[in-house]
């Protein structure tokens, strides 16, 4: 199943039969086993996020917090790639590659950054992505709450009521 508009695309592979009808989405799997049972309303949901993806798109913000060493988070390569420098004090610059179809942004405010797209699985695996490259290891995370953390879940643009 692919669903396309003007702002992008966004497909995916499905193992069941799919009917358009005037203003809904007939769903069919003959002669289905209860695994097959159960991934209809994941069906749904995948085909749910396919149109709120391309009319609305997916934007997650977020906020780099930290103690004392503070963080900088440099934009680089088109928007697709983030280095994450001044750690905990490291020297070590973490370089987190961003998925497909997903561009991350500055917010103009300090310490904050969002990342977009179409498709909210890339979204936020590109998001979780940025937060894991900021683990501390071997220290008490009750204690050392430094990082880089999703702050705001939303869509870029928001839909006209009709």
């Amino acid at each position: 199943a692919v669903v396309s508009t003007q702002s992008g695309h966004y497909g995916r592979d499905l193992q069941c039969e799919l009917t358009l009808l005037k203003k809904s989405i007939d769903i069919k799997v003959h002669f289905p086993n209860r695994k097959a049972v159960a991934c209809v309303r994941t069906i749904c949901s995948h085909i749910n996020n396919m149109f709120t993806g391309v009319q609305q798109g997916y934007k997650y913000k977020m906020k780099s917090v930290y103690a004392h060493f503070p963080i900088n988070i440099n934009i680089i390569n088109d928007n697709t790639h983030v280095e994450v420098h001044n750690f905990l004090g490291e020297k070590f610059v973490r370089r987190v590659n961003l998925l497909p179809g997903v561009t991350c942004k500055s917010t103009g405010n300090k310490d904050e950054i969002m990342v977009e797209g179409n498709d909210v699985e890339n979204v936020s695996r590109s998001a979780a992505l940025i937060q894991q490259s900021t683990t501390v290891k071997n220290k008490d995370i009750r204690k050392f709450l430094d990082g880089v953390y999703v702050s705001e879940k939303t869509f870029i643009q928001e839909l006209a009521e009709e």
